[in-house]
């Protein structure tokens, strides 16, 4: 693997071409905590719609607009600035009263509700994402799209790493080399680092395993993730009872966020893993060394509720939900060149 821009697709040669995120408009996202606030406590919990913004940029602002410090705001994940989103934040007010918030007046930032929450909003504690995107300018062959769409809405796309994991042009790989090799980085960069260090890796076993044709069916030696969570179990034989989860989306093959220790896989799985971290050995190893805990994550991704619709001659429109650490573009990226 050279580039995230060129792991092996699923479903072969992309079927069209077009642009996306036009405008903001064109991409558009909406947080799904998959939980109710407590409508007490000492958080406010806001829903925010933001449009060309960065996600940090609005929690300093809320931050600076409440009068808090920055470490009072939560929130659960980082949303693409070229979209329009909607997403919640919690501020930590500690017995302050609730500011104005209709008063936070941006262009690019709307506070569109408000109310009380015990506890701040921790990073990744959210459900998913659903998405509505506009592919415009769209050209090639659409009856093949139709039958790659249809594809994807039952058998899903592989789960890789998006290219916004890995920074700009992909250079988060080569500083968590240099960091690895003893340059010194702040502690929030060495986390961003370390994920790209580990998604890397991820990414090249699941491009091994999508040239295989086994991305979303079982090898020896399989670990199994559990939809909806970050547990897994494993390895143990594939019997009647795996088919029929594994049909039916209540588990995934799971590939390596790599760290200290050694995978839990075995036999064909075990290898083929273990061979990949030795081409990447400095990244395992520097992974290995700042003491990350071996994890896994599912190779296999399944859009929920997908649908897609015409909306002129060349425009198309898709949308689907996602959950929590999933990429939307990992998803069109099957259908564009």
């Amino acid at each position: 693997m050279t580039s995230e821009t060129e792991l092996p697709r699923a479903y072969g040669m992309p079927p069209l071409s077009a642009e996306l995120r036009c405008t903001p408009e064109d991409f558009r996202v909406d947080e799904i905590l998959g939980y109710d606030a407590d409508g007490e406590g000492e958080h406010a919990l806001l829903w925010v719609e933001k449009r060309g913004a960065n996600t940090d940029w609005v929690a300093r602002e809320l931050a600076r607009f409440a009068d808090v410090p920055p470490v009072n705001v939560g929130y659960a994940g980082l949303k693409d600035r070229h979209a329009v989103t909607r997403q919640a934040f919690t501020v930590q007010l500690a017995g302050k009263p609730d500011p104005n918030w209709a008063a936070f007046a941006y262009d690019e930032v709307k506070v569109l509700a408000n109310t009380r929450h015990k506890r701040k909003l921790k990073r990744g504690a959210l459900r998913g994402n659903r998405f509505v995107l506009v592919l415009r300018d769209v050209r090639g062959d659409r009856m093949r799209a139709e039958e790659v769409l249809q594809a994807i809405s039952t058998r899903g796309v592989p789960n890789y790493f998006g290219e916004q994991r890995f920074g700009r042009e992909g250079g988060n790989v080569a500083q968590a080399r240099a960091m690895f090799a003893g340059r010194r980085v702040d502690r929030d960069k060495r986390s961003i680092l370390l994920s790209a260090a580990r998604s890397h890796i991820f990414n090249a076993v699941l491009a091994v395993r999508v040239e295989r044709d086994a991305w979303d069916k079982p090898l020896d030696g399989e670990i199994w993730s559990l939809a909806g969570s970050r547990s897994w179990f494993g390895p143990e034989p594939f019997d009647d009872a795996l088919a029929k989860r594994l049909v039916h989306g209540d588990i995934h093959p799971s590939g390596p966020l790599w760290g200290q220790s050694e995978p839990p896989t075995t036999d064909a799985v075990g290898e083929l893993e273990r061979a990949v971290a030795v081409q990447y050995a400095d990244l395992a190893e520097g992974l290995a060394a700042a003491r990350m805990e071996q994890e896994r994550r599912p190779l296999r991704l399944l859009p929920k509720e997908m649908q897609w619709c015409w909306l002129d001659e060349q425009s198309l429109e898709l949308k689907f939900e996602l959950p929590a650490g999933a990429y939307a573009t990992v998803v069109v990226r099957e259908m564009l060149s």
